[in-house]
């Protein structure tokens, strides 16, 4: 099959993580495909890389089935007033936070204007994540080993650490992961590290947590259709992302969504400990 064959989106390149939204052609799909049933009333989210991708997916869905959603982002303003507007499109409250999941202090702030502003927290989606591509093992520098790590595991930590205190019997932790914890990426060693550091983080959590009521899962997306694409890959891998799925084609965030929702109500309420794999039927998984 020719390269033109396999392109399933437009040649497009970011100069920056974590990436825009709105710069993106076409813009990702985050609209739910279904009318709420109230499976989240009541409830309050903090979402973590809420403001696009999966995150702003996850979080318009949410509010549709009635909870109220504090997003926090790291500098992609834009994107997140964007999310706000959508969430209060369904008629429920948004909290934006600007800040970086890799700093502690930043995290107890994050969870403390929630509580201040909603008096509580129900449910905890650790969403953040940053990579950075490199052919060459020796190419990955300290540096980019501390960032990638401090993020995408270390953040997750932090968020829980903070949400905590306030978390109780019926609340619900989501942790992302990626297809690439299980079968691994040769240009993503660190990334793909601390994306199988997630998946033992949630199996241990769970059974930390399973005595207090609160349930710990985790979603390990396939190639989704994101800000993190165009950001992080070349111009030829941006034409063929999602390619090599049998699905032959990247995924939306409205179609990895409603894996959040199931795992955020009352719907999974036997299940912790757990990983979902919207990955467009690649058979690695575990």
């Amino acid at each position: 099959m020719s390269s033109e064959q396999q392109q399933t989106m437009p040649p497009q390149v970011q100069d920056k993580q974590p990436g825009h939204e709105t710069e993106m052609n076409p813009r990702p799909d985050y609209e739910p495909r279904y009318p709420g049933s109230g499976r989240l009333n009541g409830k309050v989210a903090l979402i973590t890389g809420g403001d696009s991708g999966i995150g702003r997916a996850a979080a318009v869905l949410f509010a549709r089935e009635g909870a109220d959603i504090a997003i926090l982002y790291l500098n992609e303003g834009k994107d997140a007033q964007e999310t706000k507007r959508l969430i209060e499109r369904e008629g429920r409250t948004c909290l934006t936070i600007a800040g970086d999941v890799g700093d502690p202090n930043v995290c107890r702030s994050a969870v403390d204007q929630v509580v201040q502003r909603f008096g509580k927290l129900d449910v905890l989606v650790n969403n953040a994540a940053e990579q950075h591509p490199k052919k060459d093992i020796a190419e990955i520098t300290p540096d980019q080993i501390d960032r990638t790590f401090r993020t995408n595991i270390f953040g997750y930590f932090y968020m829980v650490q903070a949400a905590m205190p306030h978390l109780k019997k019926g609340s619900a932790i989501i942790n992302t992961t990626s297809v690439t914890a299980y079968r691994g990426s040769s240009e993503l060693l660190d990334y793909s590290a601390t994306k199988g550091a997630i998946v033992a983080f949630t199996r241990s959590l769970a059974q930390k947590l399973a005595s207090e009521g609160i349930r710990v899962n985790g979603v390990a997306p396939g190639p989704i259709w994101t800000p993190l694409i165009p950001s992080t890959f070349p111009v030829e891998k941006v034409k063929q992302f999602g390619a090599n799925t049998p699905m032959k084609r990247p995924g939306q965030p409205n179609e990895v969504a409603p894996s959040y929702l199931f795992l955020a109500c009352e719907d999974s309420s036997y299940i912790t400990g757990t990983v979902l794999h919207p990955n467009g039927g690649d058979p690695t998984e575990a």
